[in-house]
């Protein structure tokens, strides 16, 4: 079946563009679109979305709030949330990571990587750009407010390699670049990043990486 995608941006021309891109693809189909942040929830409620395509800053309701709404702690829903950013990084894009998207997109990026993300966060797995994602967090997450609660320090209960996996994790590698700098088999990777999850209770690599910023164990603009 189709993966079904819903457009969220105050700009209908971006709207258009996505729209004429996604619906090439065999396997994408666009299911509605909305132009802010209120009108997206009815989208979302109404018409059950795979992925949601989500801007950041609209009029009434911005990208966070509303992805916070949808796919937030508590809720249970269907909806992955891929967050689309200018090519200055959004501010943010890190409060809507921990509101609960899947991953974040540059607008400007080619149409054969807005296809490939959009089939990844469908997936279930995280998009997460390498250069970017360093870039991001580097700039933001260390000073930017972490919400009502306070990330737990529950690092302890990490082993020494499930600490090590999480540090690459933070800097943006895949499983075969944590690998190679391992000197481990992905499959290895695979099993450590699935303990990390459990153990800190996260629900994918975005929100690990995310937590090694907030709990000091990788620190912005530490670079390696």
């Amino acid at each position: 079946m189709a993966i079904r995608v819903l457009l969220v941006d105050d700009q209908p021309l971006l709207r258009t563009g996505f729209r004429m891109i996604l619906e090439a693809e065999q396997d994408l189909a666009v299911v509605g679109e909305a132009g802010d942040g209120l009108q997206a929830l009815d989208q979302v409620r109404a018409l059950q979305p795979d992925v949601v395509l989500m801007d950041i800053r609209m009029p009434r309701m911005d990208g966070v709030e509303a992805t916070r709404q949808i796919t937030g702690p508590g809720r249970d829903g269907p909806a992955k949330v891929l967050v689309l950013t200018t090519f200055d990084l959004d501010e943010y894009v890190v409060e809507a990571l921990r509101a609960g998207a899947s991953g974040f997109l540059l607008k400007d990026a080619p149409a054969n990587e807005l296809v490939q993300a959009i089939r990844v966060v469908a997936a279930g797995e995280a998009m997460l750009a390498p250069s970017i994602t360093r870039r991001l967090l580097d700039k933001y997450a260390g000073h930017l407010p972490s919400g009502e609660d306070s990330v737990p320090n529950t690092l302890g209960t990490l082993t020494e390699r499930e600490v090590e996996v999480l540090k690459l994790v933070a800097r943006g590698l895949s499983n075969a670049e944590i690998a190679a700098d391992l000197f481990v088999s992905e499959t290895t990777v695979k099993t450590h990043v699935g303990h990390v999850l459990t153990k800190l209770g996260l629900r994918d690599r975005v929100q690990a990486a995310v937590y090694a910023y907030e709990s000091g164990l990788v620190r912005p603009g530490a670079g390696q």
